[in-house]
């Protein structure tokens, strides 16, 4: 049982949690620790920390999702503990019904200002911390999504490599074992993926939005495919001809910096697109499977990988828009698969992964903690803190249900009507066994 220290009118935290427990209705999921030294709530879980009144002063301006995660990145506002477990506590207060949504009178608002101003919280409004996206020009331009990818993808290959496995793979691996090292995951999940394909020597192989080449690159190595990738970010392009130059791989892969609306050219074996259909937007996708369809020849198969959610906060919501991927769209699994067949495709498999990517991501978050003085060096405190939150929240609502990721394979059929797979899945596990839920 949670020890317990109400709320009272002796120190700034005892005020806040009175606050914040009359508009919630309910009583305060976890513990507060304000600037002054005071605290409320409970006291042996996950405790908020307000280390400034600016944290509060950004939250007048902005109540909303965008500014707790303002004040957190500005480092105004802090977690004492496990940040998962105060998001799961903060998400069941919500999810069962014992918090409403606040409905503030013109009664409330103004004990709201008179203790703002008793706290001394009152004045302008705070800037928005530099590391926050400042987009512009038509959504889905493609200067805009270059900037965008830019962004996102061009913090550094440094910083990437000190956050993922060896193979650089930034998408959801493939666990026989939730204690499997996420290497050998990322490993298994490349070649899920190749037996999917059914990649054979000689054959040609498409990466739309490549990554750091980690598919293209295993496919060459060990299928012995001829394979091309396409990515927006020029840290990325750099990397992989560096990779495949270490590996003697320069005459089987190529990279391309280029956006995959300037695809031409002759179609290929198969086509290959991991968690990149999420930066494309709701209006693009219909464009988006037409090229992919276009670019695979009659007889080859697809294979892509996406991230899904339901249309409640599609992008992810303001933190994930504003810190991580802005303009990013998720789409229920059903709105993707209609557009696939709308290109023309045949949907032959959907495999769901989302337990995998609690694994994943965890494994990101292990990784950021015991090299963060690296990260740090690389990118900056507040960098570190944008991504404890962005694991610690998609870890959550990947566990929760609340988004999901699968792979869904199809094929170009033939004039004929010939999709050129087999009757079973005989070979794509290769034996291993499933993840337990």
């Amino acid at each position: 049982m949670a020890t317990w220290q109400r709320p009272g009118d002796e120190g700034v935290a005892g005020i806040l949690a009175g606050l914040a427990e009359r508009y919630l209705g309910a009583a305060l999921p976890v513990g507060l620790v304000a600037w002054d030294g005071s605290t409320a709530g409970p006291l042996d879980g996950p405790r908020v920390v307000v280390r400034h009144r600016r944290a509060l002063r950004r939250l007048l301006w902005d109540p909303s999702e965008l500014g707790l995660a303002r004040a957190f990145v500005a480092g105004d506002l802090d977690v004492d503990g496990d940040p998962t477990d105060g998001l799961r506590c903060c998400w069941a207060l919500v999810r069962d019904g014992r918090a409403g949504r606040p409905r503030l009178t013109v009664a409330d608002r103004l004990a709201a200002v008179k203790i703002a101003a008793r706290l001394r919280v009152l004045g302008p409004r705070p800037r928005p911390p530099a590391e926050e996206a400042r987009t512009r020009g038509r959504l889905h331009s493609l200067a805009r999504d270059r900037s965008v990818i830019a962004y996102h993808y061009d913090l550094g290959n440094d910083f990437y490599e000190a956050i993922l496995d060896p193979t650089m793979a930034y998408s959801c691996a493939y666990f026989h074992t939730p204690d499997q090292p996420l290497a050998e995951a990322q490993r298994a999940k490349l070649d899920l993926i190749c037996r999917k394909l059914d990649l054979r020597p000689g054959q040609r192989l498409l990466d739309v939005g490549c990554g750091w080449g980690s598919l293209i690159l295993h496919a060459a190595e060990h299928y012995g495919v001829h394979a091309t990738g396409v990515t927006l970010s020029q840290e990325q392009a750099r990397l992989v001809r560096e990779r495949a130059s270490e590996r003697g791989l320069t005459d089987r892969v190529d990279v391309q910096w280029c956006d995959y609306r300037e695809l031409s050219g002759t179609p290929f074996d198969a086509v290959a697109s991991i968690e990149m259909g999420e930066h494309v937007g709701a209006a693009d996708y219909p464009r988006y499977a037409g090229i992919l369809h276009r670019m695979l020849r009659p007889g080859g198969r697809l294979l892509l990988q996406q991230m899904s959610r339901a249309h409640v906060a599609p992008g992810g919501g303001a933190f994930i828009s504003a810190y991580i991927a802005p303009d990013m769209t998720m789409s229920p699994v059903g709105t993707t698969l209609g557009h696939l067949e709308r290109a023309g495709f045949e949907i032959r498999d959907v495999h769901a992964l989302r337990e995998h990517y609690v694994h994943t991501v965890r494994a990101w978050e292990r990784t950021l903690a015991e090299r963060v003085e690296r990260v740090t060096a690389i990118a900056g405190a507040a960098q570190v803190r944008i991504w404890r939150l962005y694991f610690a929240g998609g870890a959550l609502a990947f566990e929760e249900n609340r988004m999901g990721v699968n792979q869904i394979l199809a094929t170009r059929t033939t004039v004929d009507g010939s999709s050129g797979m087999a009757p079973t899945r005989d070979g794509w596990e290769a034996g291993a066994p499933a993840v337990p839920a």
